[in-house]
């Protein structure tokens, strides 16, 4: 090439400048927008801090603190709900021991039924088997639907009763007594969990006794005797009394012990029933049935802190203060289970956005519940119904209260009977006056379900009239028509 020609670039040179240009003002668009201002140069990593701060003085900024303000009006509908929440927190205890009191009633009455008016009605059935043949010859079935299953849970209570008196309270008292505070404290975890078991399986095995005994006859046979279903019931009405039994000298255990240390492990166990159930999903039909296992939990807690306490009289030779070293035990007993109670429904309904009227709803699906199984056709017994809803199965403990007050209480002098007799008849007028108060139910919940007026007085079906159940009206009030019960019973 000669001196002085110009030097021309490559044609790939020229390509690869003019590429550069182009993605040079590419860049400058996007920087500067739309509008073709410049933007804000990007920042660096350590660029905001590299030279001094411009803005408020430290005097400034405390001064716009302690004067700065704002309005909660803004999000009214947001506060007025939390403030609800706060209001219905409050009210749930109260709502739920009216619930819970309404409820204990109901397994009070059922299991009263046990040795008031069951023995009365198996000897009604029985004079009525007697006497059939002096009436002359009559076709169709000897007993009733209803007498005959009186009959079968007489049977099943007389022969638990009469195998119970095998068992020895001693020997399971110190069999229980020589072991460690940790595996009593397992045993009785595990006793109760077998006891919730006993109970939802127990009543599905009596109902198939009932059903075999009073369904109508078939040519084929496809189920099992009736001899064969009674005695299951038996087997399972005795094992789960037995178990119920080791429960209650499992708690005598930890009253009578010296540091009290077990008893304070068995109440901490309350409280782990907390972490199972305050934090998972609940719609208001798993809350009715929780509600009712509650109700069911806690007479029977209380049947098992009658027990300890005729145990524990009993070797005090009944010296009543003994009975005052017990009370605070007990209230500490039953205080730890209302506690646990009251907190668990409270934060239950707090996290699923339930309010404490559900809790009325409850307590009218019960007397619906009540006042069905009193009428004349009624489809089950009021006791059966109420062993469906909250898995009471008051034979057990009614075979067990039994056995301690068999073992407990000697009637062999004529005061010890005329006592027995006056208690009897004391039973009797509480089951009758307490059949009153659920009869007064119809007349609260609804003036057309009998033939009640406005006075406030019930009239059973023989036209006995009872005093006003103030108790009653206080947990059955506010007034409910028919069809909200109708409608609620389906919970």
């Amino acid at each position: 090439m000669a001196a002085g020609q110009p030097v021309f670039p490559l044609r790939e040179e020229v390509t690869e400048s003019q590429d550069l240009k182009r993605k040079g003002r590419e860049d400058e668009q996007k920087r500067t927008g739309s509008s073709g201002e410049r933007g804000p140069p990007p920042e660096t990593l350590g660029q905001r801090d590299a030279g001094p701060r411009e803005g408020l003085t430290l005097r400034q900024f405390l001064a716009k603190e302690l004067k700065r303000g704002y309005l909660l009006e803004r999000q009214e509908s947001s506060f007025t709900a939390r403030r609800q929440r706060v209001y219905t927190f409050l009210r749930v205890p109260w709502e739920l021991e009216r619930l819970m009191l309404f409820g204990t009633c109901l397994c009070l009455d059922s299991f009263l039924f046990v040795f008031t008016f069951l023995p009365l009605r198996v000897v009604a059935a029985s004079l009525h088997l007697l006497l059939r043949p002096f009436h002359g010859p009559r076709s169709g079935r000897l007993l009733q639907p209803a007498q005959t299953c009186d009959m079968l849970k007489a049977a099943v209570i007389l022969l638990c009763f009469i195998a119970m008196r095998w068992v020895d309270y001693s020997m399971i008292y110190h069999l229980i007594r020589g072991q460690s505070v940790i595996k009593l404290y397992i045993i009785y975890n595990m006793l109760e969990v077998a006891d919730r078991l006993f109970s939802s399986f127990g009543q599905d095995v009596l109902d198939a006794m009932y059903w075999t005994a009073t369904e109508p006859k078939r040519k084929k046979r496809e189920h099992l005797s009736l001899l064969a279903h009674f005695c299951m019931a038996v087997l399972y009405v005795f094992f789960h009394a037995i178990l119920v039994l080791f429960q209650a000298t499992t708690l005598n255990v930890a009253f009578n012990s010296h540091n009290k240390s077990l008893l304070t492990v068995m109440l901490s166990n309350n409280f782990v029933e907390l972490k199972g159930s305050v934090f998972k999903r609940c719609e208001k039909k798993n809350l009715f049935q929780l509600s009712n296992s509650d109700i069911r939990e806690r007479f029977h807690n209380v049947i098992l802190l009658l027990i300890v306490c005729l145990r524990n009289m009993e070797q005090f030779s009944w010296n009543p203060d003994h009975l005052w070293v017990l009370v605070p035990d007990l209230l500490l007993v039953l205080g730890a289970e209302v506690l646990v109670d009251v907190v668990k429904h409270a934060f239950i309904t707090k996290f699923n956005d339930i309010t404490a009227e559900v809790y009325v709803e409850y307590r009218a699906s019960l007397a619906y519940e009540l006042v069905c199984s009193k009428q004349h056709h009624a489809y089950t017994d009021h006791t059966d119904a109420v062993s469906r809803r909250m898995g009471f199965i008051p034979l057990s403990l009614a075979v067990v209260l039994s056995r301690v007050v068999s073992s407990c209480i000697r009637i062999n002098e004529p005061v010890a009977i005329i006592t027995a007799i006056v208690f009897f008849l004391g039973t009797q007028a509480h089951r009758v006056v307490q059949c009153g108060s659920n009869r007064a139910s119809p007349v609260l919940v609804h003036p057309q379900l009998v033939g009640g007026g406005s006075s406030g007085l019930c009239l059973n079906r023989s036209g006995i009239a009872f005093l006003p159940c103030y108790a009653y009206r206080c947990l059955t009030q506010p007034l409910f028509p028919l069809s909200y019960l109708q409608s609620s019973a389906c919970l």
